[in-house]
Formats: structure tokens, sequence, C-alpha cells
């Protein structure tokens, strides 16, 4: 049994072994190299993908602020435009119970009248009473007549 290899044949073949496992050993060194290359630039991607998320993040919120801020303005450009139609309509209401005082008989006066009537129906606008005006009371544009402000309510009689 001991007689099957000889010294050269053992020396031949761990030779022989050494050899291939170097090249072995070779291949698996060069491909880790290439993994560790193939993870460099694939981290520096991610990185830069990162950074664009990060970026598109910011425009999305900047996108949403803008869009809500459009939003808040055209519902305050649509309250001033109801506010400046009301006005508009009062003004033409005024005039027209004007004219109609003046000229009762006059047809263009009645006309008128009529198409006032008709835009406020337009407009949605109800029959007004003589209301209390809560912000002209709240912030007065000129100084507030208390007297006479009871009187208008009710409260007061004109001789008191």
């Amino acid at each position: 049994m001991f007689g099957l290899y000889t010294k050269k044949d053992v020396e031949t073949l761990a030779s022989r072994l050494r050899a291939e496992y170097a090249a072995v050993l070779k291949e698996q060194q060069e491909a880790a190299e290439a993994i560790k290359a193939e993870n460099r630039v694939l981290a520096a991607r991610v990185s830069e993908l990162e950074a664009e998320r990060g970026s598109v993040s910011e425009a999305l919120i900047a996108s949403a602020k803008a869009g809500e801020k459009l939003r808040e303005e055209r519902a305050a450009e649509a309250a001033n435009g109801e506010r400046e139609l009301s006005l508009l309509i009062a003004k033409c209401r005024l005039l027209s119970q004007t004219l109609a005082a003046k000229y009762p008989d006059a047809e263009d006066v009645r006309a008128f009248t009529a198409f006032v009537e008709t835009l406020r129906g337009a407009a949605g606008e109800e029959e007004e009473e003589d209301t209390l005006d809560m912000d002209e009371v709240l912030a007065p544009k000129q100084p507030l007549d208390l007297g006479k402000l009871c009187r208008d309510l009710g409260l007061m009689e004109d001789g008191e």
C-alpha cells in the first residue's frame, strides 16, 4: 500500500494542485474585484438617485403649495367679483327706485326696473330687508352715531 506513489509523483500532483488552486484563486479574486467595482458604480448611482428624489420631493411640495395658493387667490377673486356684482346691483336698484319715484309713468324706467330685478334674480340675490350690517358696526367707515342706530333699530324714538 505504501508503495503506490513515489516522491516525484506526489510532488507533481502537489504542484499541479497548487497551480490549479492558484488559477481558481486568481479567478475568484478577479470576480470579487469586478463585483466590488460594480458595487461602487451602483452605490454612486444610488446616491445620484437619492439626490434626485430629494429634489423631486421638494418640487412636488413647492408645486402643491403653489397650487393651494392659486386656489386661494381664485377663491378670493371670485368672492371679490361677487361682492362687486352685488354692489353694482344695489346701485342699479337704488337708481331704479330713484328714477321710478321721479318718473313713475315712464316706459324706459319700468324697463330698467325690470332689468334690475332680472339681474338680481340671475345673481341669486334675494329681496333685501333693512338689516343691520355687522361689518359696518364692527369696523365703521365713518364715526358711529349710536343715537341714529338706536332709532333705526326702533329702540329709541326721535324725541328722546
